[in-house]
């Protein structure tokens, strides 16, 4: 007897999909398109079967949607979902715990602090680092800046959390010209203003030239990369965190992808010196590979986060555990869940192994799109490529006949002033056969466009 034929129900439309993903069109058809964008009922007054409205979820938008967890989505360095994680991911939704605090989910809050040390080993950062889980890049940079400010100023006696940015002492805020757009965003909703920045040049892979650093203080919060979300180029973050460790300044890293590559010992190198910052940020869904959504939050000073973040109410215990004296929510779902679920299935091995594979995928790629007669624009030092035909509107064609195609999926960019073709590998589902059919593609749609761009 079946007592949950919904989730039997979930069960064969959720196989169903994953067997047909790595031969499956990534962007949806136009048929499957139009019927998403008319459909536009009215509330029913009456509600249905739990597995039937399980189904015609299913077939209702199931067809609208982008392949992004198969082989070749290579738009915004989205990695896919390993298959432990979708598992845990159901049981996370059936267990529905509340996890940001202990008492409400004891397993949630101490898987994230055993996740949380593997990912210390991992990254390559020290043990004693408050590690916590939040949506994305962008709220894990928040934290991190968050802690930041609240650490200068409580340096110079201001306690910012109580009495708020209006009188406080100012803080200078150093990035990169080519720094990710969602740094500003968070500057901007911590206050900070996202055109407060003061800009630092970059060479032509976008990393900050460590040089022309200003002059640092212990009022300054130096935002480096490790990972330019176009080139893969990593800010030299030795140097500048040797410049901003003397000065007392604040060193946070956007590492949303770049910082796995720490997994990797070919490639950890380009990390040199990312254990001196204060904090990092770090996506769990892009290299390694969760589910949507996860990012981490990881800052050296956990009692800089505790005075940004902690708070009490009557029905609440004071127990440190608590990941909500950390982070800006209450209301938070079990990322702990995947995340160990990733780790454990992947291992140490599995890791630097998703990390190698990838980056010889761009270099294949590179080469690939070379032999097509394409100029590669960046060095291909990571998981990143850039490449033209020289022409704008052209590049902007193939990205377009190819995404109609269903073959692949990858953007155009901006870069040095000029439109670009950007290809991201991050997926651990992609295989080398992708990148041949995804060049075979692009060989189509370079005969397609030849006449009108000859």
């Amino acid at each position: 007897m079946n007592d949950h034929p919904e989730l039997a129900a979930a069960a064969d439309a959720a196989l169903a999909y994953l067997r047909e993903l790595p031969a499956r069109r990534v962007a949806p058809d136009a048929d499957a398109l139009a019927a998403m964008d008319a459909y536009s009922p009215m509330l029913p007054d009456q509600g249905c079967a739990p597995e039937d409205a399980v189904r015609e979820l299913a077939a209702l938008a199931g067809p609208a949607t982008v392949a992004t967890a198969g082989p070749r989505f290579f738009g915004y360095v989205t990695g896919g979902a390993v298959p432990a994680t979708v598992g845990a991911n159901w049981l996370a939704a059936a267990w529905d715990q509340a996890a940001a605090d202990y008492r409400l989910s004891p397993a949630a809050v101490r898987l994230e602090q055993v996740t949380g040390a593997w990912l210390l080993d991992l990254l390559r950062l020290p043990q004693d680092c408050a590690v916590n889980y939040v949506t994305g890049t962008t709220m894990a940079s928040f934290v991190g800046l968050a802690a930041a400010r609240s650490e200068i100023c409580d340096r110079q006696g201001w306690d910012v959390a109580a009495l708020g940015l209006a009188g406080a002492p100012p803080i200078r805020i150093v990035a990169g010209a080519d720094a990710h757009p969602t740094l500003f965003k968070a500057l901007s909703m911590l206050g900070l203003g996202s055109r407060s920045a003061i800009l630092v040049d970059v060479d032509d892979q976008g990393r900050m030239l460590a040089d022309a650093l200003p002059e640092l203080g212990p009022d300054t919060i130096v935002c480096v990369q490790a990972g330019n979300v176009n080139s893969g180029g990593f800010d030299p973050l030795e140097a500048i965190c040797a410049k901003a460790c003397a000065a007392g300044a604040w060193v946070h890293v956007n590492g949303a992808f770049g910082l796995v590559a720490a997994a990797s010992p070919a490639h950890a190198t380009q990390l040199a010196g990312h254990d001196l910052a204060d904090s990092w940020a770090v996506d769990g869904h892009k290299w390694l590979n969760t589910p949507y959504d996860c990012g981490v939050a990881i800052c050296r000073h956990p009692k800089a986060l505790r005075r940004a973040f902690g708070y009490q109410a009557a029905y609440l215990e004071d127990d440190l555990r608590n990941p909500r004296h950390q982070i800006p929510e209450l209301s938070r779902r079990a990322r702990s869940f995947e995340m160990w679920a990733a780790l454990r299935s992947l291992g140490r091995e599995g890791v630097r192994d998703i990390v190698e594979r990838n980056c010889a995928q761009a270099r294949t790629m590179a080469s690939g799109l070379q032999a097509l007669g394409l100029r590669i624009l960046n060095d291909v030092v990571l998981n990143q490529v850039i490449a033209t035909t020289g022409s704008a509107d052209r590049d902007r064609a193939i990205a377009a006949d190819v995404t109609a195609s269903g073959v692949a999926w990858f953007s155009t960019t901006n870069w040095r002033r000029n439109t670009a073709i950007r290809f991201s590998f991050s997926s651990w589902a992609t295989r080398d056969e992708d990148i041949d059919l995804t060049l075979g593609a692009i060989a189509v749609a370079l005969e397609r466009t030849a006449e009108t761009f000859a």
